[in-house]
């Protein structure tokens, strides 16, 4: 699995040569409705097995959580079920809001 510093996904969201990666939200609906991360799809930790089929194992995914934590397990579990473009968001919204967009509000 690849990590990815906020700054570097920034750069490359903003890159338009760039396709951009699925943004996977798997916080809960209310820390999404507190902050999110623009574009981003959410689709709940406990809820990835069961929606497990809406995603597209080749595409690269950026999976999102509070910290990175969560994020980092889910992205486990996608990579043990065939997805090969999984990269992890380290310190996730929290390290995105402080380095990137500070206007984000925090929780």
């Amino acid at each position: 699995m690849r990590h990815i510093q906020p700054g570097e996904l920034k750069a490359w969201l903003d890159d338009p040569a760039r396709d951009h990666p699925l943004l996977l939200d798997v916080r809960q609906p209310w820390e999404y409705d507190v902050c999110r991360i623009q574009d981003s799809q959410l689709v709940p930790m406990s809820a990835i097995q069961a929606r497990i089929a809406e995603l597209n194992p080749a595409q690269e995914i950026v999976v999102i959580c509070h910290h990175g934590v969560r994020s980092y397990h889910v992205a486990r579990f996608l990579e043990h079920n065939g997805f090969s473009q999984v990269i992890n968001l380290t310190g996730g919204v929290d390290a995105w809001a402080k380095q990137v967009d500070p206007s984000m509000p925090t929780y």
